[in-house]
């Protein structure tokens, strides 16, 4: 299998049709949103996975990630067994996160206000690789010190299943085909729900290739 960032950004993407898909009060699906920004992401997106590589968090429960994670950034997210929270330093090489590429930055922005949240200023960027198997379990982006900003999530390379839940863990979550160039905003009234990703099913995609990349841009300071 190839590595995390070896030649997986060549050939054209499949097309998904633009769109916008409504899957909550003041959350929505903007599909194949990120397409027309793609030549400038993957270089970028190369550049700081360069200088912060994946790698498999370890939650406080003793519990392997199975999503790869890198950041950029101001701040980016850790977890260790001391707990979860955001960190100016990566604590693999104690320096700095990479800057938050511009290309980046200026697609959540306008993400963000497309969907209805303008003013975005997010200042951390949480980069997960996701292999065929892997999957996250449903949680609460609840590090972040301001909820009254939106998540921005743009999907790269292998389909996904997004589970989309209600405040309460136990609210049965509703499932949200994602795949490559879209991007996902949720916020205000549901900026704390419940969310996660089923494990991901074996494929090649034609850039990214045997694996999906999830770029989440957050405002944690």
């Amino acid at each position: 299998m190839p590595g995390p960032t070896a030649d997986l950004f060549a050939d054209d993407a499949l097309q998904q049709p633009a769109g916008r898909e409504r899957i909550g009060d003041q959350s929505c699906v903007l599909r194949g949103y990120a397409l027309p920004w793609i030549d400038r992401l993957l270089p970028e997106l190369r550049r700081v996975l360069a200088q912060s590589p994946f790698r498999q968090m370890v939650t406080p429960g003793g519990f392997t990630m199975s999503a790869a994670l890198s950041s950029c950034g101001d701040l980016g997210w850790t977890t260790d067994a001391t707990g979860y929270r955001y960190s100016p330093v990566d604590p693999r090489s104690q320096q700095p996160w990479p800057s938050m590429p511009e290309a980046m930055r200026q697609l959540a922005v306008k993400a963000a206000a497309d969907a209805g949240f303008t003013q975005y200023s997010p200042d951390a960027c949480l980069i997960n690789r996701y292999i065929p198997g892997a999957k996250m379990s449903l949680h609460q982006d609840k590090n972040e010190r301001r909820y009254s900003e939106p998540v921005v999530s743009v999907s790269l390379g292998l389909p996904a299943i997004f589970l989309f839940g209600g405040h309460e863990r136990s609210d049965k979550p509703q499932k949200v085909s994602l795949f490559h160039g879209d991007v996902v905003v949720w916020g205000g009234v549901d900026r704390l729900r419940f969310h996660g990703v089923m494990p991901i099913k074996d494929g090649m995609h034609p850039i990214m290739g045997p694996q999906r990349i999830n770029l989440t841009f957050r405002t944690a300071g």
